[in-house]
């Protein structure tokens, strides 16, 4: 009993001298370093310095560090349960411009009408496309993780054109917005811009596009659009996201893009350290 005794004092008075302190290692790298499984058999508290508490966390917690110098601190890991080949949002976000994008007679692309319909083709690269200009702060990364996939994009901006005040339909500006993904023209919207019996007439322009199963990884996504034609409207200019005149201002008439990707959840990324 005595040599108990001793041992447990010289243990302790040990403890107490060093520093550090290791179990099967003669080079502690902490003040307490096991080289080996460790068996908790009753409980961990983590220690409050602000009130002199312990905190033993609740049931289903883990202990997460804070970096060097900051006390660890208990977590909830929540893990949603997925149900197989339904889809679930995945990526969700909204980008806005207030730079915009101005065209003036001379940029127009002269985009006949009758061809229109050819030179518009779902895939078609935005370097082909004549005259389109993108609008700058829409051009974002997205990330998609699933071969079964649904993108949703959401674009509304403002268009506007310095007309004078003019009854007449014949004054008027066709033009066109394209969404784009990694360049290639996934939706496009055309339409006409008409004087009207005030000056400096706007409109706003809203379209929805969807493409379907891109690959894996980060993709590009951007918006581009087009003076196509002009109808009595030579020597007018033509701005998309931002103001021609004061009757608006670059607030009221920037663009935006909500982005929503749907995907089949297909790979898990596992928890680590």
């Amino acid at each position: 009993m005595m040599k108990k005794l001793l041992s447990t004092l010289f243990l302790a008075s040990g403890l107490l001298l060093s520093a550090q302190v290791g179990i099967n290692t003669d080079t502690p790298k902490a003040k307490l370093d096991v080289n080996g499984d460790l068996n908790l058999r009753n409980k961990i508290a983590v220690f409050d310095a602000t009130d002199n508490s312990l905190s033993q966390g609740n049931n289903d917690q883990l202990l997460v560090s804070q970096g060097l110098g900051y006390t660890p601190t208990w977590k909830t890991l929540r893990i949603p349960e997925y149900e197989p080949n339904k889809f679930y949002l995945i990526f969700n976000n909204s980008f806005s411009d207030k730079t915009g994008i101005r065209f003036t007679t001379a940029e127009q692309a002269s985009i006949p009408v009758t061809s229109r319909g050819s030179v518009f083709s779902k895939g078609a690269d935005v370097s082909t496309l004549n005259g389109f200009k993108k609008i700058p702060g829409l051009s974002q990364t997205i990330s998609v993780f699933s071969t079964e996939s649904k993108a949703y994009f959401q674009f509304e901006t403002v268009v506007q054109a310095d007309f004078v005040a003019n009854g007449s339909p014949d004054t008027s500006i066709d033009y066109a917005c394209g969404i784009f993904v990694d360049d290639k023209l996934v939706n496009l919207r055309q339409r006409n811009l008409k004087a009207i019996n005030t000056s400096y007439p706007f409109i706003t322009h809203t379209q929805i596009g969807i493409v379907e199963n891109l690959s894996k990884g980060n993709h590009t996504v951007s918006v581009a659009c087009s003076r196509l034609a002009s109808y009595g409207a030579t020597g007018r200019t033509l701005t998309i996201g931002t103001n021609v005149y004061t009757n608006i201002n670059d607030f009221i008439a920037q663009s935006s893009l909500k982005v929503d990707v749907y995907e089949v959840p297909q790979v898990f990324n596992p928890i680590i350290n």
